[in-house]
């Protein structure tokens, strides 16, 4: 097993990003289902790999939540330039994916505390997948369009919900007062 294949399948992921988005504007709907359905399958993958084989990595606790977050939101944009979703839902979770990429990014940096990935961050991404996909099949299949707005709006409630669930178990974790004070203002920038 090569030491470095999970972090080969993040950097294969983030090669998909643009791909997805070219074929969505492109409107070939169903190979960027089939592209974005394999860039799932190696973020499912490399976590595995990782864990089953101890081959995790700072920098792969840090890139592969990047490149899922990259991955939606450059989706998202895509939908939303060919007026699939509403702007509205690629503004409000772009904020809230970068607003954790940067907190993410802070907290790892001052060595307050190292992120993983948490069940409830996992649900929110899975819930944004079958949204993302249902959107993708909506161009088909329009009955799926006004469906699939109530699947955006758990995606952004379970998102809001890990959100906070992320920034309580950072200040639990946190020892000094000056780090407490740090991820208090990091968790109420989080959930707005």
């Amino acid at each position: 097993m090569p030491k470095n294949l999970p972090n080969y399948l993040t950097i294969l992921r983030i090669i998909f990003i643009p791909i997805i988005f070219s074929l969505i504007l492109k409107d070939n709907y169903l190979i960027a289902f089939i592209v974005f359905t394999l860039s799932s399958f190696t973020d499912i993958a490399d976590g595995i790999i990782a864990r089953k084989f101890n081959l995790i990595t700072d920098w792969g606790k840090l890139m592969d939540p990047l490149a899922d977050k990259l991955t939606q939101i450059s989706t998202l944009s895509a939908l939303s330039i060919r007026e699939i979703i509403p702007f509205w839902i690629l503004i409000v979770l772009t904020i809230k994916e970068i607003s954790m990429i940067c907190g993410a990014f802070f907290l790892y940096k001052k060595e307050i505390v190292t992120v993983h990935s948490k069940w409830y961050g996992k649900a929110a991404t899975v819930i944004l997948y079958i949204a993302i996909v249902l959107s993708l099949f909506s161009i088909k299949f329009t009955f799926l369009a006004k469906f699939n707005i109530y699947i955006y709006y758990l995606a952004l409630g379970v998102t809001v919900f890990a959100g906070v669930m992320y920034a309580k178990k950072f200040l639990i974790r946190s020892t000094s007062k000056e780090q407490k004070r740090t991820l208090l203002t990091f968790s109420l920038f989080m959930t707005f």
